[in-house]
Parts: C-alpha cells; structure tokens; sequence
C-alpha cells in the first residue's frame, strides 16, 4: 500500500510518499506560500525519490486544517482531483493532530497551536498514550491569553508546539512550567501525515474524495469582511 500526503494548512507546503515501510521520500518549503506553484512539482520531486510510479498510489491523504484558508484549498482541492483520477481513497487528519504526534514522547501535556490570524489561535490539547497521542478535548479557536489562561488553571506542565505557539511566545514566557518548541516543529509534516494514515489505510477508514470537508473553525478573512461591508451598507446586495 502506498500512501501520498499532502499538506498545506499553514505557509509550509509538504508532501510525503510512504508505505507500510514508512516514510519512503518527502518534501518541505516555507517560503514565499506559493502553495499552487510549488505542491505538484513537489509531488512529482517526492515521487521520484521514492521510485514510485503515481499510478501505484492507493490511499491519499491530506491535512484538512484548520489553517491558512487559501493553503487548505489548494491542497485538499489538488488532493481531491488527484484521488478521484486514481480512482483511489482518501484519508483525512487534522493539522493539529500533525503537530502533537512528532513530539508525542513527551510526558507534558501537549499543545497543539496554529497561527490563526486576526491575533487568534486553532489548539488542541493532548496526552501520551502508547504508540502516539490522544486527543485532550475539542479543537477550538481562541486567543493566546485565554489559552494560557486555561493552561494555567490546569496546573501542569505542557509543551507547546507550532507557529501559533512561536508567534505568541511571549504571552507563555512568564510561565516556567510552559515550554514553547522550536522551528524544527513549528508547521505539520506531511512525513508524520503519511505515519498516522497508514493505520487508518489498514483499518480501511476511508472517505471518498466528495466525502471529504475542510476543517475551518471560522469564518474566512473574506467572509467576515463582506459580513461587515453588508452591516455597513444596511443589508446584503
């Protein structure tokens, strides 16, 4: 079973081609956000390393967010098209749950953190548990003092991941038992995207590609600017 990843919900684009032999070649870049320039040169970059024809995909999988809202429809619209011309499955993970799983040895409570704009954060909270990580309550968006408020009334020591956590470092900084993580897992990998799907690929817990939906948690910038142009204006157009 080979499985190609795909992500792109915050400004890395990334790509992973994989296996039951594990992470067979990937890719990662951050700069410029050219999602739609830069992911099918990638993908075909990865699928060369690897020595994998793209018809031998049989699962992809792709980050569905939440995250940037331009990124997330690049890459779950390229993923859809690629999985419907495979006449293949879909698999699809949360941003967050990408971000907790490649520090998921450690003993604190994990803090899964996406910059959300508009001075917001998406976060999850998770636990170690054997093989990887669980789910602590639901994701949610919020500002990065209520999360530090609710860490703080939680009384443990956590590890706090991703670019949300870096951007707002200052606001856990004061807190000793906080400890904010470094560049190295600041965005989801699409390596430990291909890692968690591949049980899922064996469990068979697919979606097909009409099935699958972005996970956003608001409004786009842009939504919520015409809501305020139409308040403005005294009404819709």
């Amino acid at each position: 079973m080979i499985i190609l990843g795909i992500e792109t919900a915050t400004q890395q684009v990334g790509c992973a081609i994989g296996g039951v032999e594990g992470v067979l070649a990937s890719f990662h870049a951050t700069r410029g956000r050219r999602h739609a320039e830069t992911l099918v040169p990638a993908i075909e970059f990865c699928c060369e390393q690897a020595r994998v024809d793209l018809k031998d995909v049989s699962v992809v999988a792709v980050d569905i967010g939440p995250g940037l809202f331009t990124g997330l429809r690049v890459g779950i619209a390229t993923a859809k098209a690629m999985a419907q011309a495979l006449r293949v499955p879909m698999i699809g993970l949360s941003s967050l749950d990408l971000l907790a799983f490649p520090v998921r040895q450690s003993s604190r409570l994990i803090v899964a953190a996406v910059d959300a704009r508009r001075g917001e954060l998406y976060s999850a909270l998770y636990r170690q548990v054997p093989g990887g990580v669980q789910r602590v309550g639901d994701y949610r968006v919020c500002s990065p003092n209520d999360l530090s408020s609710d860490l703080l009334a939680r009384g443990e020591a956590a590890l706090l991941v991703g670019d949300g956590a870096i951007r707002y470092a200052s606001t856990f900084a004061d807190r000793g038992d906080l400890e904010v993580g470094s560049l190295g897992n600041a965005y989801p990998s699409a390596a430990a995207l291909v890692e968690l799907a591949q049980p899922r690929a064996l469990r068979e817990e697919f979606v097909q590609p009409w099935e699958l939906e972005a996970l956003y948690l608001r409004k786009s910038d842009a939504e919520i600017n015409e809501e305020g142009r139409r308040q403005h204006t005294g009404g819709s157009l």
